[in-house]
């Protein structure tokens, strides 16, 4: 090693670390999320993140030998990503709950990863001889060691050892990839496109954000505005031009990855300004609203435009969901990766559909895919079949079976309470309604303490009460779903008008012991299926209650897959809730039909882990 060149090398970066500035001016955000420990959850979602947390994050990631791979070497492309991801989500529910153990495990690992540069200084799962290694995945995952240093330093511990450290990376990147005579971006990669190599753009945005060095900056404009994403296809030009999700990239349209990337165009926008960078976004995150989202939240298949892309492609999903032939569909990591990107989008627009999809993805999509005791997430899910399905891209590693789906589950979860109540510049923002606890920092500086009580999805009725010093005005918004056509809300006896699929701004002088009564409307509903390419959608149905999807269930009911005529009348089904009998059930539901009641269940607590089938979509009678 050249000592000399070495330590000029450290002391140019300390005195760069010195002038570090705070972070660069940005567009405001409408909502922004509570601070660390800030809010806690109860109840229905916190038990699905404590088992998470407990047989998962805490319980049984291998750690360390996830960290090894990136001194001795992967086995398959990319799979360094896993160690970036079990991080990253473990820093996320740090942020919610400040857990000592957990914060012990991360500390470890991040110092044992660190401690396993190779001699150019990178972090990587390629010998630097080899680096960058486009055919084994090498950008995709120092982007996940980036993003989860960087986790680490925003919602852990802000150490300036992982600064530094998250700095030397992005340094050898840059020095590594871009214009001639380095190598492009899109030409590294192990996809027809490449299109997970531009997905760094996030890491490094995010670290621009923390350290102000226009030469992230302007690393993120070569992505963007020079190589538009992928190999032979500019997507953000195509998604700002409306196209359809399923026809954007040619032959591999990857939902997840795609959207990795708009998550980091955001990020670029906010620093830019530039509308058009926002408009993609948008205009990507409507089509992909419209066009792929089924009724449990979810995105992305294999039958009939993409087969070859293990259901993880966008393909007209949507419309598609009651498609016989498909085989593979609604990829976790699409899944959680969609909830992020909402949650970016509300964040800046205040776009109250974005938090519709989070809740209809949250209850039925992200706890339907985790394993009953929290120790993992099926890699795919069906509306219609066995609904579970472990196998994928991953592998076994220290006798777990650690797949991309198994990590990014509970990253899905830490969003939860990031997302359920936000503040903005008039005051806090009740996004969802399942019982919490917050304490938020009023526009006045004071604090204000919520409590929302409440056995939500149970029943619709959630009580709101305020403790705080002193009687001072500010706004409360409460977010009135889409699907809670007539909803009731009282603030101490008087009531106010709420129109669904919008907030219900009030805003009054409030004080100490001020009660906000909700009643959203959760009657059972009759949904019609979309047609798709085989024109079968109008043999099939399907029920909701609120946000919550019913399905029939085979280790209950043996003619579980039968058609059926439910009894409904202007698509209201008088479905009956029944007692817990069975504590494998959340809800369950005694429904009519034309030949005597059925039983239903929530989508997300059915059990085909065992092989066992379930029935979403229902075959009409």
């Amino acid at each position: 090693m050249n000592y000399s060149k070495w330590f000029q090398w450290r002391v140019l970066l300390l005195l760069q670390f010195c002038f570090v500035q705070n972070s660069p001016a940005q567009t405001i955000d409408k909502f922004w999320p509570l601070p660390s420990n800030a809010i806690k959850l109860h109840g229905y979602l916190e038990n699905d993140i404590q088992n998470s947390l407990a047989n998962w994050n805490m319980g049984v990631v291998p750690y360390d030998s996830l960290a090894l791979m990136f001194k001795n070497g992967r086995s398959l492309f990319a799979q360094g990503e896993m160690w970036g991801k079990a991080v990253r989500s473990g820093c996320m529910l740090y942020r919610y709950q400040n857990n000592p153990k957990l914060k012990e495990i991360l500390k470890n690992t991040v110092y044992k990863l660190i401690s396993y540069k190779r001699e150019n200084g990178s972090i990587s799962c390629s010998p630097s001889s080899k680096q960058p290694d486009g055919p084994g995945g090498d950008i995709w995952e120092r982007k996940y060691v980036m993003l989860a240093l960087e986790g680490y330093y925003t919602d852990v511990e802000k150490d300036s050892v992982i600064l530094k450290e998250l700095i030397q990376q992005a340094d050898i990147l840059i020095s590594q990839v871009g214009p001639s005579p380095k190598v492009r971006i899109v030409d590294l990669g192990w996809s027809p496109n490449h299109i997970e190599s531009s997905t760094v753009l996030e890491p490094i945005m995010r670290l621009y954000n923390l350290t102000g060095f226009s030469r992230y900056l302007d690393f993120a404009k070569y992505i963007v505005e020079v190589e538009g994403g992928a190999k032979g296809h500019n997507i953000i030009e195509d998604a700002y031009n409306g196209k359809d999700p399923a026809m954007i990239g040619g032959v591999y349209p990857k939902a997840y990855e795609m959207m990795s990337l708009f998550e980091g165009l955001l990020e670029y926008y906010r620093v830019t300004k530039n509308e058009k960078w926002k408009l993609a976004t948008l205009r990507l995150f409507e089509n992909i609203k419209r066009k792929e989202i089924t009724i449990i939240g979810n995105g992305g298949g294999d039958k009939p435009y993409h087969p070859n892309v293990a259901g993880e492609a966008w393909d007209y999903t949507a419309l598609e969901q009651t498609n016989p032939d498909m085989e593979r569909m609604m990829e976790t990591c699409v899944g959680v990766t969609w909830l992020k990107l909402c949650s970016q989008i509300f964040r800046l627009t205040g776009d109250v559909s974005a938090i519709d999809m989070i809740e209809k993805y949250a209850y039925n999509g992200l706890l339907g895919a985790m394993k009953p005791k929290g120790d993992g997430f099926s890699y795919v899910n069906l509306l219609n079949g066995i609904k579970t399905n472990p196998v994928g891209w991953g592998g076994i590693v220290n006798n777990v079976n650690v797949t991309c789906c198994n990590l990014n589950g509970p990253i899905g979860l830490a969003y939860l309470p990031y997302v359920a109540i936000m503040n903005s510049p008039k005051g806090p923002v009740i996004n969802l309604f399942n019982a919490s606890t917050a304490n938020v920092e009023l526009p006045s500086g004071n604090n204000l303490k919520l409590e929302l009580e409440t056995i939500f999805p149970e029943n619709g009725a959630v009580k709101v009460k305020l403790s705080m010093k002193k009687k001072e005005p500010f706004s409360i918004k409460i977010r009135i779903p889409k699907w809670s056509e007539n909803t009731m809300v009282l603030v101490n006896n008087k009531s106010y008008k709420a129109t669904a699929g919008s907030y219900l701004e009030i805003k009054r002088n409030w004080a100490d012991g001020d009660v906000i009564s909700i009643k959203l409307d959760m009657r059972c509903r009759l949904i019609e299926a979309p047609k798709g390419s085989n024109r079968k959608g109008d043999n099939f149905v399907a029920l909701t209650a609120g946000p919550i999807v019913l399905a029939r269930d085979e280790n209950i009911d043996i003619t579980f897959n039968e058609p059926v005529q439910i009894v409904s009348k202007n698509g209201i089904v008088a479905a009956v809730p029944l007692p817990k009998e069975n504590s494998n059930y959340r809800l369950q539901f005694s429904v009519p039909t034309s030949k005597g009641y059925i039983k239903m269940v929530d989508y997300s607590s059915i059990n085909n882990w065992n092989g066992k089938h379930t029935c979403t979509w229902l075959p009409k009678h």
